[in-house]
């Protein structure tokens, strides 16, 4: 196999080996580290031998993620304030024209789902983003992790029930969730109180990662008179730099506010739409998890949309 051969191939299944990643690790800085670190054992040697170079490097990737998402514990539970996935842009345009696997795409990294994963062990994880996000055999799923089948489909079934069990049945209808999106920043932009409420399912939570390194809240706050009230006062205050755009993109498979300063992503506002109310508003102020974000149309980080 010639080095051109060696790059090409990877190269092809990239995407793949990104979405994986991330799904698996939920920050585009560690998903990006383990398909580097998955280049690097790729090309060490000529990999001739290799028969199916896709399943081969899936499975240096997956266990690449595991290893590291064992290690990332600690980090997490000294995080100041909550903790959410690093936002990624995920307009997909042309490249998922079938709505259905756009639907399945959009799900499998939704901030959501992702949320509900970081609940799971690192095996159930990865049974579950393998099979789920992108509808690998369980037998190959089993080669991957060194399980047999039947304990990879037990893994499996373990992990889609207390998914299930936890994530929102939220409205897939993009123009249901964008047209909330838009009436949710034009009453909190105005003041409008009475029209936010209206919005907001009375359980409704706002969960803001900031890493304690820009102004937001550092405990979830809960129902929709606290929730309203928070998001009035920081539309009515000076919380925003002068010059401020705005703009509402597609971001973890459904329409989020982005905020941009001087050219660079300051803020991103996410409603989770369920039942034709908001139900939770993710909030990403963390500089260092939007720093790599953009929002001009481009993907800045690929994941996982060629799946063949």
């Amino acid at each position: 196999m010639t080095a051109d051969t060696v790059t090409d191939l990877f190269e092809e299944h990239r995407p793949v080996l990104t979405g994986v990643a991330y799904r698996m690790l939920g920050r585009v800085a560690d998903a990006e580290d383990v398909v580097q670190e998955a280049w690097l054992r790729w090309s060490s040697e000529g990999r001739g031998d290799v028969r199916e170079p896709r399943a081969f490097l899936v499975t240096i990737t997956t266990r690449l993620a595991i290893d590291r998402l064992r290690h990332l514990k600690s980090r997490r539970e000294a995080y100041v304030g909550p903790w959410l996935p690093d936002p990624v842009a995920t307009e997909f345009g042309q490249a998922v024209p079938d709505s259905a696997e756009r639907a399945v795409l959009a799900d499998s990294v939704s901030l959501a789902v992702l949320v509900v994963l970081e609940t799971l062990s690192p095996l159930e994880r990865a049974v579950f983003v393998l099979r789920e996000a992108f509808g690998f055999p369980y037998a190959e799923i089993g080669a991957t992790l060194d399980r047999s089948e039947a304990a990879v489909r037990q893994l499996a079934g373990r992990a889609k029930r207390h998914v299930e069990e936890r994530k929102p049945r939220y409205d897939v209808d993009p123009a249901v969730r964008r047209d909330l999106t838009e009436r949710f920043l034009s009453a909190a932009a105005g003041g409008d109180l009475k029209g936010l409420l209206s919005l907001l399912a009375p359980d409704v939570r706002l969960v803001s990662d900031s890493g304690g390194k820009a102004k937001a809240p550092r405990r979830i706050i809960e129902t929709a008179d606290k929730v309203g009230r928070f998001l009035v006062a920081v539309g009515q205050e000076r919380y925003w730099p002068t010059g401020v755009a705005v703009r509402i993109r597609e971001i973890n498979g459904g329409p989020a506010i982005v905020f941009l300063a001087d050219g660079a992503v300051s803020a991103v506002f996410q409603p989770e739409v369920t039942d034709g109310v908001i139900r939770c508003v993710y909030i990403h102020r963390n500089p260092d998890k939007l720093a790599t974000l953009r929002v001009a149309g481009e993907l800045d980080l690929d994941v996982g949309v060629d799946i063949d």
